[in-house]
């Protein structure tokens, strides 16, 4: 970095200063954690020459220290995969039930932007597609930060509500599932191949924020891979030739990871992640009535703080999935809690 060129390649000079900063946050905690152990033997040394309550005292208060550094280096770790450090897409897409999913698609994305505003992450809004009445059909954010695909990775699969609807006269109990689907942000030299044949391109007029322009042209941009059956879209920006050009980074992001997964799973000899998160198969069911919890089915991980969780607190989770698959106890499957539809 001392070197005069250095940032005449700015790509090059920003990548870099990315992997400085991933190999800092593992070496400072260690360096630390070094550094806490040997005050820690330093004073039970002392202790053991002086006896005193409050040389015991000090003693406890190092190896509390010890041992908190000793779990934060413990959780950088656990964010050690190649792409773990990158920036993240977010999507959150409705499923069936018309406004009842559409609400809670909108409730479960607010979750993940609150907890994006909590962790100091900057947030883009690539695209969203609002429901007539109320809430959304589906959205997607970049979430831009440090480790930010690391932590998001494990939202991946499909989040169950249990609840009084509002829009119910009746007032009676329904459940609702979303779907939530993350993948890292790549650079643009990424090598995937997208042939033409293969993309269907479907243009739209975009709605919500944006002015005049925004709605008065065909600015939004569709792309559908039919060989995969990936669909991405982009309405962030006025210019058509922006939306498109975002969309295929989203498209060859969403394309790089599934190959990976493909071969991870025949590494593995399994069927992949992607067969658990099937429709249908909740990773976590947050129930609100007739009682208040959150449990993750993969962890067994739970809370009675509804609200809390939704309003972002949902670092818990993500610890408990990324410890458990770090000891390779996760849940396959995702059993049916209590709370179902009366």
């Amino acid at each position: 970095m001392a070197a005069p060129d250095f940032w005449n390649n700015t790509e090059r000079a920003n990548a870099t200063v990315a992997d400085l900063k991933r190999m800092r946050s593992v070496l400072e905690p260690y360096e630390a954690l070094v550094r806490a152990v040997d005050d820690a033997v330093v004073m039970n040394e002392l202790a053991a020459e002086d006896g005193s309550q409050s040389a015991l005292d000090e003693v406890g208060n190092a190896v509390a220290v010890a041992v908190g550094l000793c779990e934060k280096l413990e959780f950088a770790m656990l964010l050690s995969g190649p792409h773990d450090q990158r920036n993240a897409y977010l999507t959150v897409q409705a499923g069936a039930g018309g406004t009842e999913s559409c609400d809670w698609a909108q409730m479960l994305f607010r979750m993940y932007v609150r907890w994006a505003e909590r962790k100091g992450f900057d947030l883009e809004l690539i695209d969203e597609n609002r429901h007539e009445e109320a809430g959304i059909k589906s959205s997607t954010v970049l979430v831009k930060g440090p480790y930010a695909y690391g932590f998001l990775r494990c939202e991946t699969g499909v989040h169950r509500l249990v609840r009084i609807s509002p829009f119910d006269a009746a007032a009676r109990r329904h459940t609702s599932f979303c779907s939530v689907d993350v993948a890292p942000e790549f650079d643009e030299d990424i090598e995937v191949e997208v042939r033409s044949e293969d993309l269907r391109v479907d243009t739209y007029r975009a709605g919500g924020a944006g002015g005049q322009h925004v709605n008065k042209t065909d600015s939004a941009i569709r792309l559908t891979h039919i060989p995969s059956g990936i669909v991405v879209q982009c309405q962030s920006e006025r210019s058509q030739h922006k939306n498109r050009a975002t969309a295929m980074k989203m498209l060859k992001a969403k394309l790089f990871q599934l190959e990976e997964e493909k071969r991870e799973a025949e590494l593995r000899g399994l069927a992949g992640d992607k067969s658990e998160i099937a429709w249908g198969r909740q990773i976590r069911s947050y129930v609100l009535q007739p009682y208040q919890l959150v449990k993750d089915v993969r962890t067994g991980t739970e809370t009675g703080n509804a609200a809390g969780v939704l309003d972002g607190d949902v670092d818990p989770f993500i610890h408990a999935y990324l410890q458990a698959k770090a000891r390779g106890t996760l849940r396959n499957g995702a059993a049916q809690d209590a709370g179902d539809d009366a």
